[in-house]
């Protein structure tokens, strides 16, 4: 299935009201003339739905955290004692250090990370992962399709990061990996003004979504039960139907 083979099932299966998935990767070209972005990434890449393409780098990804999820930085001393000291996030410096070293997050190898919407794009030649924003009807349906062919009681799971840790770091981590794990996130609080109230991130690796677009016609997405859950998506009914 290539890719506007999926954009068109994904319309049959979500409906117009979902938000077109985002495909994300490094490169060694810019998907974009590189422009400086808000301290916190999580607007700007938000509103790649939208269209516009968006490409960072070490020179325009300003916050010290996001500088670190992404790979362009190392961690910042202030971090450890900021995330739990102030934020309050982890109840000591000590255990934010032990988290993140085992996140294993590796130094970006090339200077570009672009987030492109998936109707722009031709191939998924360097993409790292697929970016959903999803109400919560529509993470039933993607979440029902991540378990239909597996198993594993973590095949959707919710780590503790910040935003951008949640959509980059795991997700490019488990792709080169070769894992099966897909992420929710956007539950970091400090992040949470810059997306719609009644969003989360729902980020599958490549490898994983390659494997996914051979079960989506076969899942629930095509049964009654989310035909149901589709039609309140695009506001066709008031309340779920009995």
């Amino acid at each position: 299935m290539d890719i506007r083979e999926f954009l068109q099932t994904y319309r049959e299966a979500f409906g117009e009201a979902a938000p077109l998935p985002v495909a994300f990767g490094y490169s060694n070209v810019s998907a974009e003339e590189v422009r400086n972005v808000p301290r916190c990434i999580i607007g700007a890449i938000s509103k790649v739905r939208n269209g516009q393409p968006l490409t960072l780098t070490a020179g325009n990804v300003k916050c010290g955290g996001g500088g670190l999820y992404t790979g362009f930085h190392e961690m910042p001393e202030r971090v450890p004692a900021y995330v739990s000291l102030d934020e309050r996030y982890k109840q000591s410096p000590d255990m934010v250090c032990q988290y993140i070293a085992g996140m294993d997050i590796r130094p970006a190898e090339k200077p570009y990370l672009n987030f492109r919407r998936m109707d722009t794009i031709q191939t998924l030649d360097e993409v790292e992962g697929i970016l959903f924003w999803a109400t919560p009807d529509i993470l039933s349906g993607l979440a029902s399709w991540a378990f239909f062919d597996n198993n594993s009681p973590d095949a959707v799971c919710t780590p503790f990061a910040s935003g951008c840790a949640a959509i980059v770091s795991f997700t490019v981590k488990e792709n080169r990996e070769g894992g099966r794990r897909c992420f929710l996130g956007m539950l970091d609080p400090s992040a949470r003004p810059l997306v719609p109230k009644d969003e989360l991130t729902f980020s599958i690796p490549k490898g994983r979504f390659v494997e996914m677009l051979g079960t989506i016609r076969d899942s629930s997405l095509f049964q009654h039960a989310f035909s149901v859950v589709r039609k309140r998506i695009n506001g066709e009914l008031g309340k779920a139907e009995p």
